[in-house]
This record gives C-alpha cells, structure tokens and sequence, in this order.
C-alpha cells in the first residue's frame, strides 16, 4: 500500500478554479476562493451548452436519505432508477436516454466515474450530499472535463467551501420500511485567520421496498486547510462503507401484478440444477454486495495577479470489496474443481450447487491542473490531468454443496488485472467579441492505454478441453475533442446560444470482456449540436434548447451472444438523439413558485439488426443459433419521447411546501420498439412539508415529513428483455414464435420520511 500511496503523490496536476478578486475581506476572500475551486471545467453564464446549476440550499431541502441521483430527479432531461425501489441502495441516473457509463462525473474536478465500467455507483458514497456546495449538470457534449468522456452529460459537483464561524449541526429522518438516516456535521470556522476544519459522519439504513433488498451503508467527510490572502491549501478525505442485499434481478409482468416486493436473488433450490420448475426451499443470507471506498484529495489554489491563478490537485481512491451470491446448479469444472461422488453413487457428480464471491481490489490516483486568465475580453484556461488505475478481479469458492473432496478455503478460479492510463489535456477560451457577443472555443486531446492481463471469469466451452476466457487486451486511443460556440447576449432578459461539439469515448471493461474472443469493440464518437434561447426578468423566465446528437459507431446490447452465448454490445453505425428541452418558471407572488420543464425527443437507431436466441420448442434450454432481424429505423432503448417536471414551491413565515411531479412516457427495454417489452408511461408526485423555528441555544430547527409518491402510481423505471425465437424441432425452414419475457423493477408506494435538523 505505501508504494501504492507513494506513486499516487507523485502524480500531479492542477484543478479546476477561477479568478478571485483582491479588493474584498479577508474572510469573504476566503469563502469565495471555495467557492470558485472548479470553474475551470464548468459552463458559465456566456458558455454556449445546456447545463442546470444546483445550490446547497436545493439539495438540503430534500437531502433527508435518498441517494444523489434522485436529488437530481425534477432537473430537464433526467431520469432515476433504484433497485431496491426506494431510491437507497443502487440507484443510477440518465441524462437525454444516455446511461450512467456515458455520464461524466467528477468532484472539485476530480474524476468519480470507475475507470473500467465508466459507471458511478452511488452507494460508495452515501449522503455525499450533506458536503456538496453545489453541482452542475451539463447535457450532452458540454465542456471539456478530466475522466471518461462525457457522451450525454456531465455532472461536475464541488465539495462545501469553509464556513467563517463555527458551527454544529445534527440531523436525522425515519420513515417507511424502517429507513432512517442520521448526520452530525462540525466546523471550526476560521482559526487565526488562516485555517479551518469540517467533518461529517453519516448513517443511513433501510429494508428497502422489495424482499431483503435492505441497505446498510456508513460514510465520512473531513476537510481542513490553510487559506491565505492569495494562496489556500485544502485536504479533503471521504468515503463510504456499504452493504447491500442483492436486488439486481427484475420479476415477471405476472409478478408484478401478484407480488410487487419479491426478490428473486438468493433464490435456494430443492436439488441441484438451475431450473425454473426446481422448488424454492429458502433464500441465502450472505447474498450481499459489501464495498469500502477511501477517498484523498489535495486541493492546491494560488492568485498570482488580478488575472491570472492557477490551481493544482492531487488525489488517490482505495477501494475493495466483493460481491457473495448462492448458485444453484453449477457445473464444477468452470469452478476449477473436480467431479466428486456421493456415498453409495457410483455417478459422477458434475453439477451442484455453490456459494460463490467475486472480489475487487482498485486503486486509482493522480492529478489535475488548470491554469487560468481572466481580463475584459478574454476568460480562457489551460488544464488537464494524468491519472493511472489499477483493479485485480478474482473469484473464490466458499462452500459446495455435498462436496466430499477437499476445498481450499482460498481457492480462486480466476483472477485478471485492469490497468489503465488516461491523460487529457484542454484549452478553452471566451472571447468577447462586441458587447453583447462573445465566441467560445474548447480543444481537448485525450489519450488512453488499457489493458487486462489473465484468466476472465467466463467459460471457454468452444475450447477442447474447455477452459476460462483467456484476456490479453493491450488497447491505446487518441481522441482530439472540439467545441466551438457562440453567445448573444441580446438585451438585459433575452439570450441565446449555438455549438458544435465533437465527443469520443473508448469502450468498457464489459464490451470487451462480454464481447467475441478474437474481435473488439471500436470507440464511439458524437457529433453534439446545440442551440438555446432564454428569456429572464425578475419574475418569469423561460428557455428553450434544441439539440441533434449524432452518434457513429455507439455501442448497444443487440441481442446478440458472444462466443459461449454471453449477451454482448455491438457497435451500430449510425443513431441519433435529437430533442427540444423547454423551461418555465414564475414568482407568482413573495412567498410562491412554481417551475416547469419538458423534453420531448425522438432517439432511433439507423437501419438496426437485432438478434434473437434459437431454442427448439421441446427442449427449450436447447439454444443452437440465433436468429437476425432486420428493423429499419427504432426508438433506443430506455429513451422516452417525452418527460416532464413540476416543481411548486410555498414558502411563509417558516412554513415551507413544496409538490414535485414527474411524468415519463413509454421507454423500450430493448431496440425493437414493442409495446410488450417496455415500461409503462407513469406520473408520479411526491409532497414536502417543513417548518423553520428559532429555539434556545441553537441556530435554527427544522421539522418536516416527506411523502413519496403522493398518489400510491404503481409504476417501474427499469427492466430488461429476454426475447426468445422458438422454432419446431430446429427446423430453421419453418416460421418461428417469438417468446417475450421481460423483467422489471418496481417502484415503492406511498411512503413517508419524517425529519429534523438542528443547528448551532
């Protein structure tokens, strides 16, 4: 671990900031410099792309246990899942359709987004909420950023700048299947004028909505440092502890209708075979995902004049953990261990059941820059970063059973590395043109090495003998990344906006190693056009952005297998998003307001193959081939032709109100566009009541009660389909049935979380 560490410091950067003025207090200079830690990589108000701003105090009035996606849920273009239904645990967000594997996320600059699977998985991190100041979500192509290529958007969150007094505050939430979440938080404000400290410790707890899909999860947040008249120098460390019963599996339409909260995963059988008709005699304890991540960064802000700063970051992310899961069924060769035999049985036992865990040891560090300058034309940086990962994936086997030959309690039957090196490196610029005018341009070139050494966890059965999935990839990308842009700032209320974007991102560990033996995935590039207006006054505004999104060579599940029948991604030549994202929003009166937004889209895959997986009708665990079909042009998956988002806000003399609701049409679960294999449209609404009161000895308390889904919507945000072509005794010749069995994840009902904040 020392070299480790080590090598991390020795990797250096410089992040993300901006021009702080020289004229104010010392203490307010303080706080601004905070403040203004990431601007480097964020849009402004003259940047000529689609982005939403998020304050603390937007965040807080909702932050009492849901994950950060969910916080995010009424902004344009957004939607949320959870799997265990109740928005603790795993959940994961979409910008305009796109997943989580295509959304850039970083922290004071810093990349958060795993450098193997580009997801962000939130559960590392829980209530990270309660130390962001703010963020910033940018959709599509945005600006130029540091980590995984930003190919729908990005979210670019800043950690809580240093308050100039000390300060205490605690607080907690209960509330439906046992969810409850409490956080304490202590500053020390400004020491001797120069240094300061934070720290945050969290817990939050639930059931979860859907059998055992419980959560356990713990987190930290520390931060201290020394802030000069022109120099800070900030440490920050975070990170979280979670424990999770699986509930990545969905359940049946049939299901759905007679037992929304079941949970297949875990799932023990009678005998020993994986078959649907076994008897279910129990569900296995231990079937649990269990992670810590540490997080360390070294935050570096230096004004050298009225014009120019430049900032530096350095940061390194430990993290380990596994995943244990009870297999029925299994054949004991894949498991590297032998056929064994039962008393009085003189056949061979092949298959069994087993308990397996598949673990994760990562290490990621390095360093980002910018350089920045600021003057009455001219707002322009220079930055990038460097930043090496390393993750070794292996598996054990923990216990078989009726096992009678001896089982090395650390026996692994695979192991494989991933490394990877990803340096970028940007130049952006505002020019202002004329008064009202002003050009922007944006050049990122970003190079990647990627490589996995070893055995893969899948089984090689075209191979004679049979053996693992042997992984030798050695891959290197070059992108060159530009933007250009122009804002016109046309009066005092109206301006508007057009961009060009070019953005490119390299393929997943899983495109690779779900993907053919011999044959690897190609990079995605998007060409991103953009064109906004907004009108703004101090009582109404309004705006509107049009966007084409262009994709060539995307990545997508097309239902084809690889070479031992492992669902893969393809990469299609060509689709595309392309939409009109429409806002409003009016201060009706001092004390109401009410905000809307809508996106309507039209997202279709060119000219689409799918592909359907061969069984024989009498023997259907009898897969041989699969089946092309040739669509045309279809609706991608996940990606609605329209959402929308209402947010009405009553604020009175401590009384506060708020009522958010969201309507989502029809999203596919796949790329043929039928109706069967999709997620119902759903408008669902959830109620916010809070009060704010003055009492003695402290700052201010605040009670409140949250109800979720207000009006009991039975709804799902996510699923997958199974599709099936089924043919009459492998006769190829005759027409086939085709077989539709999709899953789905439910969302809860009703459900309510009280809470309270005190604050000293």
């Amino acid at each position: 671990m020392k070299t480790k560490m080590t090598l991390a410091v020795a990797l250096w950067g410089v992040s993300i900031a901006a021009y702080a003025q020289t004229s104010v207090k010392d203490s307010l200079k303080v706080i601004n410099l905070q403040e203004v830690q990431v601007t480097s990589t964020r849009a402004t108000s003259k940047t000529p792309v689609a982005f939403t701003n998020v304050k603390k105090e937007q965040i807080s009035k909702q932050n009492f246990g849901k994950d950060i996606p969910f916080l995010l849920s009424t902004t344009p273009s957004v939607l949320t899942t959870s799997d265990a239904g109740a928005g603790i645990g795993y959940t994961s967000i979409r910008v305009r359709g796109t997943d989580a594997s295509r959304i850039n996320i970083t922290t004071n600059g810093i990349p958060m987004n795993d450098a193997e699977s580009h997801a962000i998985y939130w559960v590392n991190t829980p209530d990270f909420a309660s130390s962001l100041e703010d963020l910033q979500i940018q959709r599509g192509a945005g600006t130029s950023t540091n980590g995984a290529g930003a190919f729908g958007g990005s979210i670019n969150m800043r950690t809580q700048g240093i308050s100039a007094k000390p300060y205490a505050e605690v607080s907690g939430s209960y509330g439906s299947y046992n969810t409850h979440k409490e956080t304490v938080k202590v500053g020390t404000g400004l020491i001797n004028k120069h240094w300061a400290f934070d720290a945050r410790l969290s817990n939050i707890q639930s059931d979860g909505y859907r059998d055992r899909a419980w959560s356990d999860l713990k987190s930290y947040f520390v931060q201290g440092g020394y802030f000069g008249e022109k120099t800070t120098l900030k440490f920050i460390t975070f990170g979280g502890k979670e424990v999770t019963y699986h509930a990545w599996d969905g359940i049946s339409r049939d299901k759905l209708k007679s037992d929304r909260t079941y949970n297949p995963n875990g799932k023990i059988k009678e005998g020993n075979e994986d078959d649907d008709n076994e008897k279910v005699i129990g569900f296995y304890d231990d079937q649990t995902d269990n992670y810590r991540q540490t997080h360390y960064q070294l935050l570096f802000n230096q004004i050298l004049s009225p014009q120019w700063n430049v900032n530096v970051a350095l940061h390194y992310t430990n993290g380990f953990g596994f995943y244990e899961e009870y297999k029925n069924g299994r054949t004991l060769v894949e498991y590297g261990l032998q056929p064994f035999y039962l008393p009085g049985n003189a056949t061979a036992q092949e298959k069994t059941n087993l308990v397996r865990r598949k673990l994760v040891d990562s290490d990621f560090g390095g360093g980002v820059f910018s350089v920045n300058y600021k003057n009455e034309r001219w707002d322009a940086s220079i930055g990038g970063g460097l930043n090496r990962y390393v993750n070794d994936h292996y598996g054990k086997v923990l216990w078989v059973k009726n096992y009678t030959a001896p089982l090395d309690p650390q026996h692994e039957y695979y192991r494989n590395k991933g490394e990877k090196t990803d340096g970028n490196i940007y130049l952006k610029g505002n020019y202002q043109l004329t008064d009202g005018l002003s050009a922007y341009a944006d050049l990122q070139y970003r190079h990647i090495n990627y490589q996995i050494k070893g055995e893969n966890d899948n089984w090689d059965w075209t191979a004679n003998p049979g053996r693992r999935q042997a992984l030798n990839i050695n891959e290197n990308f070059d992108f060159f990344n530009p933007k250009a842009g122009l804002f016109w700032q046309i009066n005092a209320s109206n301006s508007a906006y057009a961009s060009f974007s070019v953005a490119q991102k390299e393929p997943t560990r899983n495109n690779y190693t779900d993907g053919m033996f011999n044959q690897y995935p190609k990079a995605e590039k998007m060409y991103d056009y953009e064109l906004g207006y907004t009108y703004r006054n101090q009582w109404f505004t309004a705006g509107a952005n049009l966007y084409y999104m262009d994709y060539k060579d995307q990545l997508i599940l097309n239902g084809k297998v690889n070479d031992i029948g492992e669902p893969m991604a393809e990469n299609v030549k060509d689709s595309y998003r392309m939409g009109v994202e429409l806002s409003l929003g009016a201060k009706i009166t001092d004390w109401l307001r009410w905000d809307i937004n809508g996106t309507w889209s039209k997202n279709r895959i060119q000219n689409y193959v799918g592909y359907l997986s061969d069984y024989n009708k009498d023997n259907w665990k009898a897969m041989y081939t699969q089946t092309a079909v040739e669509v045309g042009n279809t609706p991608i998956a996940f990606s609605p032709s329209f959402m929308g988002n209402s947010v009405i806000n009553f604020h009175y003399r401590g009384w506060e109100a708020s009522l958010q609701s969201q309507f989502v049409s029809r999203q596919y679960l796949d790329n043929f566009g039928v109706k069967e294999n999709s997620l119902d449209p759903y408008f669902v609404s959830h109620l916010n009541l809070a009060y704010h009161f003055k009492a003695r000895y402290t700052q201010g308390v605040t009670v409140g009660v949250t109800v979720y889904n207000l009006f009991n919507e039975m709804y799902e945000t996510n699923g997958y389909s199974q599709d099936a072509a089924l043919y009459e005794n492998k006769d190829k010749n005759k027409p086939y049935e085709i077989s539709r069995d999709p899953r789905f994840y439910p969302m809860a009902g009703t459900n309510v979380l009280a809470h309270v904040t005190i604050r000293f």
